[in-house]
């Protein structure tokens, strides 16, 4: 079997305070289909996506993607303005207890990947639990919420909960 090339692509993942297009560097897998990418690692900014997600970027429309398939992965990104190290060195062994993943860390942010079928209420206890402990630190999900208005569940998961 071949391996997958890899690669960098540059996704818009909002706007900066003076309406610049923000880009997410993301790193990738290139598939064998023409524009289909397996993403490496949960992105930090991005919202709908996280590591294992297959998306097919448009040849029509400049920045435009899909995802095609999701990998049952969950995004959680937190951030801190202050000493990310010591939140980081506290919480990476636990979510590392349940085969998630650290996907970026910068000085003021975490990328984190946690398969859905640890359960929403075992994930969140986990991310609430450890922020107890860092007040002004604060944790989102990155693929849970409709990117278009932040409160809408994207039910992705449906057809991972529970399979066998």
């Amino acid at each position: 079997m071949k391996q997958a090339e890899q690669a960098i692509i540059e996704l818009p993942a909002g706007y900066d305070n003076d309406g610049q297009t923000v880009l997410e560097k993301l790193e990738v897998y290139v598939l064998e289909q023409a524009n289909h990418y397996e993403l490496k690692n949960s992105p930090l900014l991005l919202r709908g996506l996280a590591k294992g997600d297959i998306i097919r970027i448009s040849d029509q429309i400049a920045d435009k993607y899909d995802v095609v398939r999701h990998s049952g992965n969950l995004a959680v990104r937190v951030f801190r303005k202050k000493d990310i190290d010591l939140l980081e060195s506290s919480l990476t062994p636990q979510v590392e207890m349940h085969d998630g993943t650290l996907d970026i860390k910068t000085d003021r942010a975490l990328s984190y990947s946690l398969h859905v079928n640890l359960g929403f209420s075992a994930i969140e206890a986990l991310f609430d639990n450890a922020m107890a402990a860092y007040p002004d630190s604060v944790w989102y999900y990155g693929n849970v919420y409709d990117p278009a208005d932040g409160l809408t569940p994207l039910n992705w998961w449906d057809s991972f909960i529970n399979q066998v």
